[in-house]
């Protein structure tokens, strides 16, 4: 029995210190191409946010949760720059329309995605790809051509920052404005009257992750210095947020007035009930401590990612994020769960061999365990990912 009782007792320790060092654990970074000016994570945009205020103090930045076409419509814009960055680009045929008429009055559009969508796709005559790089650390060196602004040394970025480049363009419309050292066009502008589209395929270069460094700080300057000085900015969210009320429950209830009233009685009653909880208990009130600045943290964290060695298992779970991003946008599927039902939904939409995706995904989830990726299994899935683009619709 004494026996027994120290064996419960050593157990709940040894719960009592794993629970401990769960909950000390330092988090880990969220490696998520979110695209939103607020977010300090890798791939978010707070530091570019940041910088473009400061460089450009004189310009009024005004976000749009709004589709193109309910931005620009009817509305007479001058001296003005639309800019859009995100994983995926949603412009059909009525937006594009708008953009025409807003840069041929004089404005200019910045689109920075690795999705552009069908209707630019054909539109432009625009096509992109990606390398795997594969054997080296760093991406292919990129540069601009102009010579106004091309740099000395090619820029290097980690992390295939730098590896999409378009694999199809109209060279009689689209001026090429960089390329990657292997020739690749990763920078175009078209000209539509006074004003331009610049398209930019590499979202992440003006990404936290890339402006952190010297060099990809460089880079993003003079890629956004082709758009000019410019009283209005207009920033979109409309890619990565969505439309504005999308997402708010308070719309539903705000439209019946028998659902609205009952929303006003609940917060009154809510409000009573607080007030006289607070007189009978009197509890005292805990000191809450000051906010740790997060933003050195990240700094750290983003420093020793520099550093680190080639890994297999970080470049597949890049071309993962990257494909579940373009599943998400172009065919509009959850991607929560790997399951039948997504392959299904997935053969039906995409127009894709059945047998191809199958194995697509059973690699996914080979890779996706826990353990070292092998040179083997990194080039199978890389080739399976390519091989579903081509077959996409």
């Amino acid at each position: 029995m004494k026996g027994m009782k120290l064996y419960l007792i050593g157990t709940g320790i040894l719960l009592m210190l794993y629970l401990a060092a769960e909950y000390y654990k330092p988090k880990a970074t969220d490696w998520r191409p979110s695209y939103l000016k607020e977010d300090k994570i890798p791939f978010g945009l707070f530091v570019l946010n940041k910088e473009y205020q400061s460089i450009f103090p004189e310009t009024r930045i005004e976000m749009s949760r709004l589709p193109v076409y309910n931005t620009l419509k009817d509305k007479e814009r001058k001296n003005t720059n639309y800019l859009i960055i995100a994983g995926a680009v949603h412009v059909d045929e009525l937006d594009y329309k708008e953009l025409v008429k807003f840069m041929k009055a004089g404005n200019h559009v910045f689109i920075a995605t690795f999705n552009i969508g069908e209707y630019l796709k054909d539109t432009l005559k625009l096509d992109i790809n990606s390398s795997l790089n594969y054997g080296k650390k760093k991406s292919v060196p990129i540069n601009f051509v102009s010579p106004a602004v091309k740099a000395k040394k090619p820029y290097v970025f980690d992390k295939g920052l730098g590896d999409l480049y378009f694999s199809r363009i109209d060279t009689s419309r689209a001026k090429v404005l960089g390329r990657n050292e292997e020739g690749e066009v990763n920078f175009v502008k078209y000209t539509f009257g006074e004003g331009a589209l610049y398209v930019l395929p590499n979202p992440q270069l003006l990404s936290n992750y890339a402006l952190l460094n010297p060099e990809g700080a460089a880079y993003a300057a003079k890629a956004l210095s082709y758009l000019p000085v410019a009283e209005t900015l207009i920033w979109d969210e409309n890619n990565t947020k969505g439309n504005l009320g999308d997402e708010s429950l308070l719309r539903v209830l705000f439209r019946h007035d028998q659902l609205r009233w009952a929303y006003y009685l609940s917060m009154i009653s809510l409000v009573i009930f607080v007030f006289f909880e607070m007189k009978r208990r009197q509890r005292i009130i805990p000191i809450i401590p000051q906010l740790r600045n997060s933003s050195v943290d990240f700094v750290r964290v983003v420093g020793k990612v520099y550093y680190e060695q080639r890994d297999n298992s970080d470049i597949a779970s890049k071309k993962i994020s990257y494909l579940l991003e373009f599943i998400r946008a172009t065919y509009r599927l959850k991607t929560n769960a790997i399951d039948e039902d997504l392959m299904a939904a997935l053969v039906s939409k995409s127009g894709g061999n059945e047998s191809d995706i199958r194995h697509l995904f059973a690699t996914i989830e080979e890779v996706s365990k826990p353990g070292r990726v092998t040179d083997h299994q990194l080039i199978t899935l890389n080739k399976l990912i390519e091989k579903f683009y081509k077959q996409a619709q």
